[in-house]
């Protein structure tokens, strides 16, 4: 879930330029990673606190946040006030003081919330093609009206619907798509390597790993920017990274977006997801080959496709504003100067809520998504509270809502932040903890990006652990937490995940893991806390986040952005006219 319109335009003109005006390292530089870098022992003072970190309390936290009384923590609903309730409770009685210079633990977010009444179909070949939701189809209006609708309108294909100036890409090829229905691919183009057609090109897209432009987030942005009346995308499992379920169980529903003054009437008036099989029969019915125009797309030269076929969209909203929140906590830093300098650490308390509409159990108590990266933070928070002296800077912890509606709370504060950005060092995201024991790595998501990287591989060498790759880069995990928020901002965040290599298991045994959440549990109302969960590797993680925010908050300089990260040109600009770098005279 990500961003909507950054602008979108001025979004992808920083990307650009960021990318056009450096070189990115090859990916086999960074991709060698699997023995622990020398590094910086672990501070000793930091002991007490990391002491204190333990599987108890995590799980204890865990099963409070997830359990049926809190009814899957749904934004709005009575379940964001218990969780609120619960982690304001936790953040006093660490001694923690409020987060909010208002003197509160709370920093309101206005959400808008739209239940939907959808209808879609295609006129095409003389007949009518009727989608059914929520099996063929999934469609919203985040405008904050109460119908939209889309009527007789021509339908074009556009490939991956990309314009990427920095890698010569543009699906659109001039074509005015104003007041069109456009139709998309999800992912990147998976542009095939010339001398390896069985490899993907990582000079184009980053090869495997998913770009920003991939995400559906950016499609409904450039579609938008664009002018069209709808945009569709064609789900596929594998580019997408989760199954259909996964759509239609998070869209099926009530969504939200931030209340802004112009209604999101700038946005565009519907969005859409179709099933591939839906999509293939569309094509055929307008005399297309589906597999063809797909192969087609994934070159330079691909221009837009009009289909001999309309399309009729509408949306009715069930409409509710909803005064949701951040909840905030800030553990001063000692230093008198630098203690007005910030590290944030970050977890979503949200999850998906009830769904009263679902036979048997119809709470997602999402257990693991996020309840345990909450859990997390709370046992991080309390670790520094155990230091005989707080780091120099400010630590703030972070809860924020509605992640799984769009990254909206962590949006919300990174373009309303209590503290200015150029004042804030680095950003440290936890979205689900490791539960399936220790592990002799960490997983690094994203790129080599930001010298976060480097303190990540210092520290996780002082664990005796090693520091690897993304194994699911095509799943683009960098642009789906709410750190994003943050690197889009410019403020440099780090973003780590469960390792590969588990103590005493075969090398199978991640992927097998992997794949049984995704299928089994992810977005679902199975995702509760399962006999099997064990939390050491979670209480490695926690220790590693911790050491890395404390060495940052008491380091001479601020983390950076490396060159090739397409972030790096938001920070020089929020940096300019901050504080000096390094910091520390």
């Amino acid at each position: 879930m990500t961003k909507r319109i950054l602008s979108s335009v001025l979004f992808a003109a920083v990307i650009a330029l960021a990318i056009a005006c450096t070189q990115a390292p090859p990916a086999n530089q960074t991709a060698k990673t699997n023995e622990p870098a020398p590094g910086a022992a672990i501070p000793p003072e930091l002991k007490p606190g990391l002491d204190s970190i333990n599987a108890a309390d995590i799980m204890q936290h865990t099963k409070v946040l997830s359990a049926d009384e809190y009814e899957g923590r749904g934004p709005g609903t009575k379940g964001e006030e218990l969780s609120v309730k619960y982690l304001t409770e936790q953040y006093q009685r660490l001694g923690l003081k409020p987060g909010n210079p208002d003197g509160t633990y709370v920093q309101k977010v206005p959400l808008a919330g739209m239940t939907a009444t959808t209808t879609a179909s295609f006129a095409v070949g003389g007949k009518t093609i009727d989608l059914k939701f929520p099996q063929d189809y999934v469609s919203v209006s985040r405008r904050f009206t109460p119908e939209s609708k889309v009527e007789n309108s021509d339908l074009v294909f556009v490939g991956y619907g990309v314009v990427a100036p920095e890698f010569g890409w543009d699906d659109y090829k001039g074509v005015d798509v104003k007041g069109k229905t456009i139709v998309m691919l999800i992912n990147d183009p998976a542009v095939p390597d010339a001398s390896d057609p069985a490899k993907l090109d990582d000079k184009v897209f980053k090869g495997k790993a998913m770009t920003y432009y991939g995400r559906w987030t950016y499609k409904y942005e450039i579609a938008s920017a664009k002018g069209a009346a709808a945009a569709i995308i064609i789900h596929e499992t594998a580019p997408a990274g989760y199954p259909f379920e996964v759509v239609s169980g998070s869209w099926g529903r009530e969504n939200f977006d931030i209340q802004r003054p112009d209604k999101n009437m700038g946005r565009v008036a519907v969005e859409s997801w179709i099933t591939t099989d839906r999509a293939k029969e569309l094509f055929t019915a307008s005399g297309q080959d589906f597999d063809a125009l797909k192969k087609a797309a994934v070159k330079k030269d691909f221009k837009p496709v009009l289909l001999n076929a309309k399309v009729n969209l509408g949306v009715k909203n069930d409409l509710r504003e909803i005064n949701s929140a951040n909840v905030v906590a800030k553990l001063e830093g000692s230093d008198p100067v630098l203690k007005n300098e910030y590290v944030i650490y970050t977890a979503h308390w949200d999850h998906l809520g009830r769904d009263p509409k679902l036979p048997g159990d119809q709470i997602f108590n999402g257990a693991l998504d996020n309840a345990s990266g909450t859990a997390a933070l709370l046992e991080i928070a309390e670790a520094f509270t155990k230091l005989a002296t707080p780091p120099k800077r400010s630590i703030l912890f972070l809860s924020v809502t509605a992640e799984e509606k769009g990254l909206l709370g962590a949006k919300y504060y990174a373009e309303n932040p209590l503290y200015p950005l150029n004042k804030t060092l680095a950003n440290i995201n936890m979205d689900g903890v490791n539960q399936w024991g220790r592990t002799k790595d960490v997983t690094m998501v994203g790129d080599d990006n930001s010298t976060l990287i480097d303190l990540l591989r210092e520290t996780a060498s002082a664990q005796s652990r090693a520091v690897n790759p993304d194994p699911e880069p095509e799943k683009g995990f960098y642009y789906r937490s709410d750190h994003f928020e943050f690197a889009k901002q410019g403020v440099p965040a780090l973003y780590a995940d469960t390792g590969t290599e588990f103590v005493g298991k075969d090398a199978a045994y991640s992927k097998q893991k992997r794949d049984e959440y995704t299928n089994k549990d992810y977005h679902k109302v199975s995702d509760e806390i399962k006999p099997d969960w064990d939390l050491a590797g979670a209480v490695d993680d926690a220790q590693l986040l911790t050491t890395i925010g404390y060495r940052v908050a008491q380091g001479d300089k601020y983390p950076e952005w490396k060159a090739g990260s397409e972030f790096k040109a938001k920070r020089d600009e929020t940096m300019k006219g901050g504080p000096p770098n390094p910091t520390v005279p």
